[in-house]
């Protein structure tokens, strides 16, 4: 684990690359639900239903995916982070690779979605070097400490009264381009409080990476197996009640009390995913379906990138889209979800690498011989 530049595909971990590849399917559904407009706004900013279908999709989609799938991105590029560490010893490769990431995100706010992560996860991998020396159990005491501050900051922000109206995002409504265009970067430096929980999946990644928990997850089946059944049950107990919330199938003014639960609940679900998603490589076989996920889980960042095209295009009320995002509702926009992510997966071999990687590559590696693999 000491050779230069980027590991070749052929020694990748498939692990790693498989949770990527359909933790890109739950990041889909998390964000798609964001550009619905025209409507009122209820609970979690989520739009008022009236259709059974719409509601019944709206209670899974906060129960199984809303605050759980940036989580299991988060401990995923944490990995990713210790893997860099492990091969290069270098920690001024992690602060270039921060940077670069900070500017893609900046990017991607201001031109597509005002609600990216990359931004976010750049300053997480300076967070990242201040604890390379910190032992395990203060990664896990820190990790756990954090979680108080996800309950009050997620409570605090989604237990505001419904008045209908937008309270954040609001570019996502507006069909004016430069004034969505003004609006975004004031959307992405408010992002962070949104998704508080990615702290403390972070600081769990890096012990996951220690132990090479996703890179031989057969060794490490039993520990996979308990995170997977607690962390998914805890998940699933902790966002039910503010899913049904606004599915409207259940009135409660306990608004403070179930987004803190939802939101600190979420990062158990992205662990357990994270863990059930390694069983499932120890027992797949690299058919078709399996290689076609884990290509998409190496061009994740391309592919990330690629779903707020289609969004963009299809979804806002922009002049150049189509404005869907003012009809479909929550089980719509979820199909489309997640035939964007699908047609991502059936694009993604065409290209030996994705591009948004080879350029964040170059950028961050100063010499040819470190971008090669």
């Amino acid at each position: 684990m000491t050779a230069t530049g980027s590991i070749s595909l052929r020694d990748r971990a498939l692990a790693p690359d498989l949770a990527r590849g359909l933790m890109l399917a739950l990041i889909a559904l998390a964000n798609s639900v964001l550009y619905l407009y025209g409507r009122p706004y209820g609970v979690r900013q989520h739009i008022v239903e009236n259709g059974l279908p719409d509601r019944i999709v709206s209670v899974l989609t906060v129960t199984l995916v809303d605050a759980r799938a940036y989580p299991l991105f988060a401990a995923l590029y944490a990995y990713g982070v210790f893997q860099i560490l492990q091969r290069h010893h270098d920690k001024s490769v992690i602060k270039r690779r921060s940077l670069w990431l900070i500017v893609f995100g900046f990017l991607h706010a201001v031109l597509l979605f005002p609600g990216d992560i990359l931004g976010l996860y750049g300053l997480v991998g300076f967070l990242l070097l201040a604890v390379t020396r910190a032992g395990d159990r203060r990664l896990l005491v820190l990790a756990g400490a954090w979680l108080v501050v996800v309950a009050v900051l997620q409570g605090a922000a989604y237990s505001m009264p419904s008045t209908g109206e937008r309270t954040f995002f609001w570019s996502f409504e507006t069909a004016e381009p430069i004034a969505a265009l003004i609006l975004r970067p004031v959307e992405w430096l408010i992002t962070p409080f949104g998704v508080a929980g990615v702290g403390s999946a972070v600081l769990v990644g890096t012990w996951a990476a220690r132990r090479g928990i996703l890179t031989d997850p057969a060794a490490h089946r039993t520990l996979l197996v308990r995170t997977a059944v607690i962390g998914l049950a805890v998940a699933v107990a902790g966002g039910l009640p503010i899913g049904l919330a606004v599915g409207h199938f259940w009135h409660t003014d306990a608004l403070w009390a179930l987004n803190s639960l939802h939101a600190v609940t979420g990062v158990a679900g992205g662990l357990g995913y994270a863990a059930l998603i390694g069983l499932i490589a120890i027992r797949s076989r690299r058919g078709r379906i399996v290689r076609a996920l884990a290509t998409a889980g190496q061009r994740s960042l391309s592919l990330y990138l690629f779903q707020s095209v289609g969004f963009v295009l299809v979804l806002t009320p922009l002049p150049y889209s189509l404005g869907l995002g003012d009809t479909l509702g929550a089980a719509g926009v979820a199909a489309f979800a997640l035939l964007t992510w699908l047609v991502s997966v059936l694009l993604a071999p065409l290209t030996r690498r994705g591009p948004a990687e080879v350029l964040l590559r170059r950028l961050t590696y100063r010499s040819t011989s470190d971008v090669r693999g």
